[in-house]
This record gives structure tokens, C-alpha cells and sequence, in this order.
């Protein structure tokens, strides 16, 4: 009877101060499940996004400890070591072939290419004495040697084509004109005795 005789007012005064709450319980229970509704969304949202970021490529999986061996992260530091020592194996297989090609051409055109040289020096004497008289003196390390030899002998060749290159050009000149000329005389006959008879 004395609860009954208390106001609705008080009731609520002595719940609320107990820590009662004083809310409608269907109101509460629609607050409660709108808010365990929302956070229950958002996580499987999240887990969603992470799957398909994971799907793409973009992010690593949780499920696999960071220095898992088929991590993406890992995958591109092993493909980096294979690029880097790919990369110094053929630089070494390139050097080695540069030196094995100058050996060969050493051994395969060296010996050409000095009895060339050798010739060429015993020609440049053997002109020097017909043009002097007297065998020169070899060059001088100072003058270039046998290399002063070959620049000589490659600035008179050079003189000497353009010389007969252009008396050449002369003469060959001189007789188009020539053959010009008797073409042009016999063409005349040819005409003069055709129209005659």
C-alpha cells in the first residue's frame, strides 16, 4: 500500500538514484538492437573490404604472418636477387666474350695483319730509295715510327689519286668530245646519201 501511494514521480526519483533505468523496455530494447545491429555491420564491412583489397593485390593477408614466404613483399625481394645476379652473371659472360673475341681475332688476323704491315713498310722503303736514290732512315720513336710511315705513304697516296684523278677526268673528257664530233659527221652522211638516192 505504500508503493501505491507513491507517485510516479518518486518511483522514478528512486530507481534513478539507485541506478535503475527508467525507460520503457521496448524502447531500450530497439535502442540496444539498432546499436548491436550497427556495430555488427561495420565489422563485416571491414572484413569484406579487407577480402577484397586482399583479392586485388592491394593489401597483404592478415592471415599470414608478415614474413610468410609467398607474401607479396617477399615474392618481390626474391625477384629482385634473381634480377641482380642475372644481371651480374651475363655482365661477367660479356666481359669474358670480349676477351675471348680479341684473342681470336688476335690469333686468327694477327699474323695477316702484320705481314700487311711489314709489306707495306718494305714498299714505303723500297719507294723512298727509287725516288732519292738512298735508303731512308727509319723513323724515330719520337716521329711516330712505323706509324709516321704509314701517314706519309697515306698523304702521298691521297696526293697522287687526286693528281690522275683529275688528268684522268681530263683526257676521258677530251675524247667524248671528239667521239661527239665524228658521231655528228657521220650522222650527216648517213642523212645526205639517204636523201640523195
Amino acid at each position: 500500500a505504500v508503493v501505491s501511494t507513491q507517485s510516479t514521480g518518486e518511483r522514478e526519483k528512486m530507481l534513478s538514484m539507485q541506478g535503475a533505468s527508467t525507460m520503457d523496455p521496448d524502447v531500450a530494447s530497439t535502442i540496444i538492437q539498432k546499436v548491436w545491429k550497427g556495430y555488427s555491420q561495420r565489422n563485416k564491412t571491414l572484413k569484406l573490404r579487407e577480402k577484397e583489397l586482399i583479392f586485388i593485390g592491394m593489401q597483404a593477408s592478415s592471415d599470414l604472418p608478415s614474413n610468410h614466404k609467398d607474401s607479396p613483399t617477399n615474392k618481390l625481394a626474391r625477384r629482385e636477387e634473381e634480377r641482380v645476379m642475372i644481371q651480374s652473371q651475363h655482365e661477367r659472360e660479356y666481359h669474358d666474350a670480349l676477351v675471348s673475341i680479341k684473342e681470336k681475332i688476335r690469333e686468327a688476323e694477327g699474323p695477316d695483319i702484320k705481314e700487311n704491315m711489314q709489306d707495306q713498310i718494305r714498299q714505303w722503303f723500297i719507294e723512298t730509295r727509287d725516288a732519292s736514290g738512298k735508303f731512308p732512315e727509319y723513323p724515330s720513336d719520337d716521329e711516330g715510327g712505323s706509324a709516321a710511315i704509314f701517314k706519309t705513304k697515306e698523304g702521298v697516296e691521297l696526293e697522287e689519286g687526286n693528281g690522275e684523278g683529275s688528268k684522268k677526268k681530263g683526257k676521258k673528257g677530251k675524247k667524248k668530245k671528239g667521239e661527239k664530233k665524228e658521231k655528228k659527221k657521220k650522222g650527216k652522211k648517213k642523212g645526205k646519201g639517204d636523201g640523195g638516192g
